[in-house]
């Protein structure tokens, strides 16, 4: 009996590209704007000169009572169209980062893929990680793109806290503000992000957790570290969170640059999630970073949660102050725990 006929297994060719490019973001906020002097008039009790002191946040854009993570998505992403003049059918993949789904299911990826108007062979994926997603985001962009399934990815950021967090907090209100960030991240010859490196501890997702609304039943749900004090769905062990990011974070910014042969004096900036100017002035003491080096801008729209980074760097962007051919280290930390950082070449 003849032996069988084994085809010859060639592997594909990646022909749309081998390296993924940070390319445009655009970026879409709340029409509604709540300031601390707003706050201070409903709520005269409240010390809002320290609470600003601490945090580094005037106001803040929150979604309205009907307004959804994609709603914000996809007006941020029809803006990046626009704005930039691309091509929604060149989309072939979507990825949407975010804690606040419009829904336990459907995907809310598919729900915007259909809202935008995108192909129906572009891929959709929705992911949970808030705070570091952008930097994990990026990651699975840079691995479609050098697999050479996508060409073209479309990374969402969408975040709606506000609708977790009850109007007497005075803790959580005054931090986080809604937003949502579309990046576009494309195909091309030489690589412009690498050093990847992540990192876990779900020991401490007791330190920011909405412990309802998941499959878990209520008797059995995670408990928040401490008492919680507010009424809010939300629960955030603040200094916890600080302890944890002063010691875990500079370790990871040390790890990515030996393991990539670069010194300190080699990065132009530390680009890192924009939780609290107090909890970013403590990194920069702790790394001994100049204030230009490791940029604050958040006052107008507070801790945004996984579209901090993406709305920094089109600020820095915006403003010039991002030179072509610097390396700078992006940064994210947060609710998981989890974090993640790399480099990239402007």
């Amino acid at each position: 009996m003849p032996e069988p006929v084994v085809p010859e297994l060639v592997a594909p060719t990646n022909r749309r590209g081998k390296h993924a490019n940070l390319g445009p973001i655009a970026v879409h906020l709340p029409e509604r704007i709540e300031s601390n002097d707003e706050l201070q008039k409903q709520f005269p009790r409240w010390d809002l000169s320290l609470i600003e002191e601490k945090t580094g946040i005037s106001q803040r854009h929150i979604a309205k009572p009907d307004e959804t993570a994609s709603d914000l998505a996809v007006k941020a992403a029809e803006k990046l169209f626009a704005e930039s003049d691309i091509d929604r059918d060149s989309i072939d993949f979507l990825l949407l980062c975010t804690q606040t789904p419009d829904y336990p299911l459907p995907t809310t990826s598919c729900l915007i893929q259909d809202r935008l108007g995108l192909s129906t062979r572009c891929g959709a994926l929705d992911f949970n990680l808030g705070c570091s997603g952008f930097v994990y985001g990026l990651a699975v962009a840079d691995g479609l793109i050098q697999s050479g399934v996508a060409k073209n990815v479309l990374l969402l950021t969408a975040e709606t806290y506000s609708k977790y967090i009850d109007d007497d907090d005075r803790s959580l209100r005054t931090i986080f503000g809604d937003g949502a960030a579309a990046t576009l991240i494309t195909a091309g010859d030489e690589p412009t992000l690498w050093g990847f490196q992540f990192g876990s501890d779900g020991s401490g997702g007791d330190m920011l957790v909405v412990g309802d609304g998941g499959a878990r039943p209520a008797t059995d749900a995670i408990q928040p570290r401490h008492r919680k004090r507010w009424k809010s769905r939300l629960y955030m062990d603040g200094p916890s969170l600080i302890n944890f990011t002063v010691e875990a974070i500079p370790r990871l910014v040390d790890e990515i640059l030996e393991t990539n042969g670069l010194t300190d004096a080699e990065i132009d900036k530390y680009l890192m999630h924009q939780a609290t100017w107090k909890m970013l002035d403590q990194l920069r003491t702790r790394m001994g970073v100049a204030e230009d080096r490791l940029p604050i801008d958040m006052a107008d729209i507070g801790n945004t949660v996984s579209c901090t980074l993406p709305i920094l760097i089109q600020r820095l962007r915006s403003r010039g102050e991002l030179a072509d051919g610097t390396t700078q280290m992006l940064v994210g930390f947060g609710v998981g725990l989890s974090w993640a950082g790399c480099l990239w070449k402007v």
